[in-house]
């Protein structure tokens, strides 16, 4: 096993999957393979968007600088953090060199995953599933298993003496619910649904903004290609799925709409927007679950929200599988450069990001407050323009890995 080179698998060519293929993939050390389940040519996820923070562009340039010039210059720059309600009154302006080094970005799903996926074609295998995962040896952490299914065509395949199988496919993990368990999800009793719009209005809606109406939140930027993309978030049951009830039109342009006046320009636009594209609405509810990044037998590695469901309240989510990924990467290339320990590496990156991760987690969860039922959003929002809160700001956007 020494002498051949070492099978790593990546399970997910998503954020940290496809960054942590680019990184790898000229090792001639390693074998790397990415397996993804979505066709090539499948744009399931066109319909999204997402702003990616200051610290995740701060790390690519410190690890993998390339692949930060190639974001920048096909996205737009996220500058600025506006709240208000949803009349009009402003809360806070914070312009974002404030707390940050850098600006963050605004870009669509399907165009990151393009971008991030091009330089690793050769690397991915699309429209290939992972059916089951196993050790070699029943009761011993060697090598693994991995059987797959073409989606197209439905042959079945086997990969054998995997030394590192990468858990990169998202919060509802297989990687991780096989070889660690299904990880209990704690719900935050907060409803959020997105959409993307084929429209843009500059003079409405540019820059990162959210607007409250009582803890109903709404949540809208500009994206390339002359499209905005909003969220909206409400409180719910914790126990409970989204009601359907509340999905439709009339329900939505209640929950966002001023008892005391009309909304504001901005807010109608949005609201008006929601209303017209209900069938293009994707929902789910707040949910958070435990860190954790490898096996007992250092055979798995998980990143992003394989590794630490997040909920998006700070737009941490990609942000953190890029900084996994650049951590990942680093520590993985010293490993497999001339045959080193992966064991070793996977201790690595678990110290190096462990207690950053749960920053994260537990900061994001905290910066929910104004979103869940009985809040009061004007003081909550009014409390983020202050020393304490813009101090953890700059944490998270400053305090990015050291390559």
């Amino acid at each position: 096993m020494s002498g051949r080179r070492k099978r790593i698998v990546i399970a997910g060519s998503g954020v940290a999957g496809s960054i942590l293929a680019y990184g790898l993939r000229d090792l001639p050390d390693a074998e790397v393979i990415c397996l993804e389940r979505a066709s090539a040519d499948d744009h399931s996820d066109a319909g999204t968007g997402l702003n990616v923070g200051p610290n995740a562009i701060k790390a690519l340039r410190r690890f993998l600088p390339d692949l930060a010039d190639l974001l920048v210059s096909a996205s737009l720059p996220w500058k600025s953090w506006r709240i208000s309600l949803t009349g009009g009154r402003e809360l806070m302006n914070l312009p974002l060199s404030q707390v940050a080094d850098n600006d963050g970005i605004r870009i669509r799903w399907s165009q990151l995953y393009a971008l991030l996926r091009q330089p690793v074609l050769d690397h991915v295998r699309f429209g290939v599933e992972v059916t089951a995962m196993r050790y070699a040896r029943a009761g011993e952490a060697g090598p693994i298993v991995v059987e797959t299914i073409d989606r197209a065509t439905g042959a079945g395949g086997v990969i054998d003496g995997v030394d590192l199988l990468v858990g990169g496919d998202g919060r509802y993990s297989r990687v991780r619910e096989t070889f660690l368990g299904r990880p209990r999800p704690y719900f935050l009793g907060v409803c959020i649904f997105r959409l993307l719009i084929e429209q843009s209005r500059i003079d409405l809606v540019d820059d990162y903004e959210q607007w409250f109406n009582g803890p109903n939140r709404l949540l809208a930027f500009r994206v390339p290609g002359n499209g905005t993309y909003i969220a909206g978030s409400f409180p719910i049951d914790p126990d409970e799925d989204v009601p359907d009830g509340v999905k439709r039109a009339d329900a939505l342009r209640a929950l966002y709409t001023p008892r005391d006046g009309a909304p504001s320009d901005q807010c109608a636009f949005l609201i008006d927007a929601i209303c017209q594209n209900l069938a293009d609405i994707h929902w789910a509810r707040l949910q958070e679950a435990p860190p954790v990044f490898s096996d007992p037998g250092q055979r798995i590695l998980l990143l992003g929200d394989a590794a630490h469901p997040m909920v998006p309240t700070l737009g941490q989510g990609a942000t953190q599988a890029i900084e996994d990924a650049c951590v990942a990467v680093t520590r993985l290339r010293k490993a497999l450069h001339g045959g080193g320990d992966i064991g070793t590496a996977l201790e690595a990156i678990e110290q190096q990001r462990r207690a950053r991760v749960e920053f994260v987690v537990d900061f994001s969860r905290d910066a929910t407050d104004t979103m869940l039922a009985g809040s009061d959003p004007v003081a909550g929002s009014l409390a983020k323009t202050r020393p304490d809160f813009q101090a953890k700001l700059a944490k998270l956007y400053r305090d990015v890995p050291a390559a």
